[in-house]
């Protein structure tokens, strides 16, 4: 009987033991559960897609999230989070209130494709409380991403000083919304170029092949390139020439030297330096000399031209200027003996010449005939100054420009205005004094 009690026990004692409540596993809170344990409730939470510029992409969502409280005062952080590409950028949104508030958050596309939103509450301190997972968004931002551009506004050649600029043309809007504005980095002009300069001027650049090139990198790994190529040439020297009025009159008649541009435009901005006989003539920076005011005689009249560039060119011109017949005895008196024609008085040198010469020629055939002992030849000095003439017999002018006159005496100049007059008989040049 004992026995049978003893095992009437045990099964209700095993019984009982199935019956008792297990032990309750505490598991993770929930979003509400978290929010409440701060006296927080979501009363309502909507997620609102936008296509700002109405293009048919969604580019943008608005998150709402409205909060009652049942503590006096509540600051808190929203952040809304936004994933894409492994990369997460973030919305955020400091409040204070009591009672009830509607929190809204937007988050604007930065880069095609899926965007992971997620809704994350933390307290005045920065202490987490809670997180709130939100959809995923197929988007393309209405943010202008990274572009640069580089436009030359310039003529199809370029030459140095000519009208030269550069545009550069910068955006980026992705960047900035979420404080990752980039860097730019300019290379390859003649100086250093800022981000304030966004025009650049290039006229004043030397010659040269240039190859520009910018580039730019946001903090959301966005990257914008720019090249421009082009090539500056020397501006070459001022080209022109001379005209001669009154070349060959007469003192009385007008006389005037003019420069003719190729250029009529850019002359203008020309430095003109007139020379007569290699003097500068002060003052004369225009593109005519008045030539009137010389006497009679033979002038090198040159004109040296020099551009903005400090390049210069020279050329000149022969002038002859003819006594005036009815001048004056003063005006007679000055001018040149050979442009006095037939009234020019013979000079005494040839006959003299002629004279020894032929003393010479007969003390030599006498003694030739004469002689009955060898006659040692005489050292007799030279007659005169050897010829200057060409193997053809003419003048040489010895690389100097010549011109003849009205009376057929030929003339040379020297660079610095110096004249040389030619004597038939001698063969050779004599220079002339005023």
């Amino acid at each position: 009987m004992r026995e049978k009690t003893l095992a009437w026990g045990a099964v209700v004692v095993f019984l009982l033991t199935l019956l008792s409540p297990l032990p309750v596993v505490a598991g993770e809170l929930t979003t509400e559960e978290r929010l409440a344990e701060q006296g927080l409730t979501v009363l309502a939470l909507r997620n609102d897609t936008i296509d700002t510029d109405q293009d048919g992409d969604i580019d943008a969502v608005r998150v709402v999230v409205v909060l009652n409280s049942t503590a006096a005062q509540n600051d808190l952080i929203v952040k809304l989070r936004g994933l894409h590409k492994e990369r997460e950028v973030l919305e955020v949104a400091e409040i204070s209130f009591s009672g009830q508030t509607n929190i809204s958050l937007v988050y604007d596309a930065w880069s095609k494709g899926e965007h992971r939103l997620r809704l994350d509450f933390f307290d005045e301190d920065g202490e987490f409380i809670a997180s709130n997972p939100l959809p995923t968004f197929v988007l393309a931002p209405a943010l202008q991403v990274p572009m640069v551009q580089l436009n030359l506004e310039a003529g199809a050649s370029i030459q140095t000083g000519e009208a030269c600029q550069i545009q550069r043309v910068f955006l980026d809007e992705t960047g900035p919304r979420y404080g990752e504005t980039g860097v730019r980095t300019f290379s390859g002009a003649p100086f250093s170029v800022l981000d304030a300069h966004g025009t650049l001027d290039c006229s004043s650049w030397p010659a040269g092949m240039y190859a520009l090139r910018e580039t730019y990198r946001n903090g959301l790994g966005q990257t914008a390139e720019a090249n421009l190529n082009f090539t500056i040439t020397n501006r070459p020297a001022p080209q022109f020439t001379l005209t001669l009025l009154g070349h060959e009159n007469t003192t009385n008649l007008p006389c005037k030297v003019t420069m003719v541009a190729e250029e009529a435009v850019a002359s203008t901005t020309w430095t003109k330096n007139w020379r007569i006989k290699g003097k500068l003539v002060e003052g004369a920076n225009t593109s005519t000399l008045d030539c009137s005011q010389l006497p009679a005689g033979a002038y090198l009249i040159s004109l040296e031209v020099m551009n903005e560039k400090m390049i210069s060119s020279r050329t000149g011109v022969n002038l002859i200027r003819l006594p005036n017949p009815n001048a004056g005895e003063d005006e007679m008196a000055t001018a040149p003996s050979a442009s006095l024609g037939e009234d020019t008085p013979t000079e005494s040198v040839g006959w003299l010449s002629i004279g020894l010469l032929a003393l010479v020629v007969t003390i030599v055939v006498f003694l030739a005939f004469t002689g009955k002992r060898r006659v040692e030849p005489l050292d007799l000095p030279p007659l005169g100054p050897a010829p200057q003439v060409l193997a053809d017999g003419r003048p040489d002018p010895m690389g100097l420009p010549v011109i003849t006159d009205d009376q057929g005496v030929m003339w040379r100049q020297h660079p610095d205005g110096k004249l040389d007059w030619w004597d038939a008989d001698w063969q050779v040049w004599h220079g002339w004094e005023q």
